[in-house]
């Protein structure tokens, strides 16, 4: 027995469209896996200076770059990487001196802290190493390519001036240094 031509045989082969199929022109975007950003470790070391007369903390200031007029500063603690070969202490004393002008002893650490953040399409593990420090000497002369400004603020006003989190827990853990 044939089958009508109407029921599929082989007298008439009728295309089906498929449910959820679709036309060439009209295929999904390729779902290409991301790749994950690369992991860099950097470590760090810095601090707070503190002045001779022990009332004033030495901080650095850094344009906002999400500030549209490019007018507001973010105050943290001056700090830079360990070049090789050197200690924390070492870059840390380093650090402050080439960010801000001033030359200083370390006197004792702070603590160390780590965080994560975006940057040229890297994921960066940064750790920094603190130190409280005491002013030696010098004149205060913001690094022309790293720091907008450098500020002595009396002690009682650092952690309020801060801009990052971290660094303010830092500080106030150690409240003996803002008496």
């Amino acid at each position: 027995m044939t089958p009508a031509p109407s029921a599929g045989g082989e007298g008439s082969k009728k295309k089906r469209k498929r449910r959820g199929s679709r036309s060439k022109s009209s295929k999904r975007p390729s779902l290409k896996k991301q790749p994950y950003a690369k992991r860099v470790d950097e470590i760090s070391a810095g601090g707070l200076v503190i002045d001779t007369s022990g009332t004033k903390g030495l901080l650095i200031g850094r344009i906002d770059l999400k500030d549209p007029n490019r007018e507001k500063l973010l105050w943290s603690l001056p700090k830079g990487h360990i070049e090789a070969g050197e200690s924390p202490e070492q870059a840390a004393i380093r650090e402050v001196k080439e960010e801000t002008g001033i030359e200083s002893e370390i006197q004792k650490s702070l603590g160390v802290i780590d965080f994560w953040f975006m940057a040229g399409g890297k994921r960066i593990h940064k750790t920094v190493h603190h130190f409280v420090f005491k002013e030696k000497g010098g004149r205060i002369a913001p690094q022309v390519s790293e720091v907008d400004d450098v500020r002595w603020f009396p002690l009682v006003e650092i952690i309020e001036r801060l801009a990052y989190p971290d660094e303010k827990k830092l500080i106030a853990r150690s409240k003996e240094l803002l008496q």
